[in-house]
């Protein structure tokens, strides 16, 4: 039987879930790097065994991590991440400029088919890639030389690049998102990009047709359908059917429109996962219950998932890399809270279990499939 293999990064380490197919029971193994933020931990499709993380500390700085041997041991490597000299600076909050920096890595996001070939997404905007298993990093500097870069500027969390998608067909074909600058696409490999926000629209910017500035927090496809993308924005929840040439707001009976993060079942490509947010400024649920909302037609209409979710007094988040989709039949689907809990459905999000409870608060959850 098949199992599975949860990747959870949290504020004071990380941990690793495995169970069987069944996703009945589950062994936890952690903390990993303890009282060190782990912002990121994922696996290679390629190679079960390859595992990144991206460990940081406002203290000590910022250390890639890699395991050849699914976890149970680590090494640092190819920490001296550099920027190319990219002239230009982005814009601040006050509309000043501020020159690049490089703060942390938010995301990693591995070859499909070479465990050796691995994409980084870093503070600030920047997109690195490294092809020998994360000893060396080269920056597709492209991305930060674009010529609407003096306009970015950070979210709440940082001028992050934190989504990353490679077309499974046609990996020079890739989508970034970066808070709070937007959505770009290239399609040579990192060369040259294109920003692909048009129809988004954003309260903040008085430009209704603004082509970079908006608060992109999470991207997400099914590999089986590539071209169809659905975005969790700052407020609204967005769609393209043409790999974000134009955008249409899917947010319908939603009771909040504000969320951070996005999935896309594995097996279902309309079938879309979202978890309302109360508002920017109230980062709790909709009336202290927590529900994850599913849609079945790729946005037109949502139905509330609540069953073994707390539905009273309920005040946690889920943040941007937080959920995460197996790939077993029926489909799992996974979810971390800053309060601390895991909660996993084996049914499609029917129903819900915390597989663990008590943990720091969780920045990232990854999915694996095993063997």
């Amino acid at each position: 039987m098949s199992g599975v293999r949860l990747l959870v990064g949290t504020r004071k380490g990380a941990f690793v879930l495995t169970a069987d197919g069944s996703r009945k029971e589950w062994d936890v193994n952690g903390p990993l790097f303890t009282g060190w933020e782990i912002y990121h931990v994922t696996g290679s499709p390629a190679d079960p065994d390859r595992l990144y993380a991206s460990q940081t500390s406002g203290w000590f700085g910022q250390v890639v991590q890699r395991s050849d041997d699914g976890g149970a041991t680590w090494e640092p490597v190819g920490n001296e991440f550099a920027y190319d000299g990219v002239p230009g600076t982005h814009q601040w909050y006050d509309g000043t400029q501020h020159p690049w920096e490089f703060a942390r890595v938010w995301h990693f996001e591995p070859s499909r088919a070479d465990p050796d070939t691995v994409f980084a997404g870093a503070e600030d905007a920047a997109l690195f890639r490294s092809s020998d298993g994360g000893r060396n990093w080269e920056e597709l500097s492209g991305l930060r030389a674009h010529r609407t870069g003096e306009q970015w500027q950070p979210g709440a969390g940082g001028l992050c690049l934190h989504t990353i998608l490679i077309h499974p067909e046609h990996p020079e074909r890739m989508v970034v998102a970066i808070s709070a600058a937007g959505a770009f696409r290239t399609d040579d490999g990192g060369e040259t990009w294109q920003p692909i926000n048009r129809g988004l629209r954003s309260a903040e910017l008085p430009d209704e047709d603004r082509e970079v500035g908006h608060c992109v927090h999470r991207i997400a496809m099914n590999p089986s359908r590539p071209d169809v993308l659905f975005m969790q924005k700052h407020w609204d929840v967005m769609r393209s059917d043409d790999a974000g040439d134009s955008w249409r707001e899917v947010s319908g009976n939603l009771p909040s429109d504000f969320g951070f993060p996005i999935a896309v079942h594995p097996h279902e490509p309309d079938t879309v996962y979202v978890v309302p947010i109360k508002s920017d400024s109230e980062h709790v649920p909709p009336d202290a219950k927590l529900r994850v909302y599913r849609s079945r037609n790729g946005g037109e209409d949502w139905e509330p998932l609540t069953k073994g979710l707390p539905q009273e007094h309920c005040y946690v988040n889920v943040l941007r890399e937080a959920m995460a989709v197996d790939t077993l039949d029926p489909g799992g689907i996974y979810f971390g809270t800053t309060g601390g809990q895991v909660y996993a459905s084996a049914d499609g999000g029917d129903t819900w279990e915390a597989v663990v409870r008590d943990l720091p608060a969780v920045l990232s959850v990854e999915t694996q499939t095993l063997p």
